[in-house]
């Protein structure tokens, strides 16, 4: 199973991107949010994280095809393969539904915004309740995600949230709580460079408020 490839990125097309890897050339499917960071960067040499899927339905007599779907990061990724394994939603409805960033998705399926959910490409009220019913519990920790495109934030930022998250599950926190801690940590506009950081920051911000 091919799990990340890297490659210099030749060409982009509205749904899949093209990546040398000498002395082939890969056709990847991306979704539109993969394919708005990756504008700027043809030429580049670039890393995805990859799904690879069989498409077709040989009971049916149609043909199968491998293919691959490419993510920036593993967080995108793992959401993608969640969004997948909804009923009704698949490979296909989901990389045309998911045209927002990874954690804008998350919070309108944490918050249960049916109506958000359904002004996606592809997904009607049913299919959004159904994702709704299917996920909710599972998206602290990509509401948390860090946009990339967004100014001034350190590329690491992602990973030490991540790490943050799984640390205070580990430390006896529910995920509700873990989100709403470093939500608060965030909102200080102070950087961390490591989960240890950010921790320390936490716990001495919650000491301060019970002071």
């Amino acid at each position: 199973m091919i799990t990340k490839i890297f490659g210099q990125l030749l060409s982009l097309d509205n749904d899949s991107a093209t990546l040398v890897v000498a002395p082939f050339e890969y056709e990847i499917s991306i979704p539109e949010f993969t394919r708005r960071q990756l504008q700027g960067k043809i030429g580049e040499t670039i890393s995805l994280h990859t799904i690879h899927y069989i498409e077709g339905n040989a009971a049916q007599g149609s043909r199968l095809t491998p293919k691959l779907v490419g993510f920036l990061t593993t967080a995108e990724r793992d959401f993608f393969e969640l969004f997948c394994s909804v009923d009704g939603v698949g490979v296909k409805k989901a990389l045309r539904a998911m045209t927002k960033p990874v954690q804008d998705t998350a919070v309108l399926i944490e918050q249960q915004d049916a109506k958000g959910l359904s002004s996606l490409p592809g997904v009607g009220p049913a299919t959004a309740e159904k994702i709704i019913a299917t996920l909710r519990r599972k998206m602290p920790r990509f509401a948390l995600l860090v946009r990339q495109e967004a100014p001034g934030v350190e590329p690491q930022t992602t990973g030490v949230v991540e790490e943050t998250f799984q640390a205070l599950l580990v430390l006896g926190h529910s995920e509700a709580d873990a989100k709403r801690l470093i939500d608060q940590a965030l909102a200080a506009g102070k950087k961390f460079k490591d989960s240890e950081s950010m921790i320390h920051a936490i716990y001495q911000r919650q000491t301060g408020q019970t002071d």
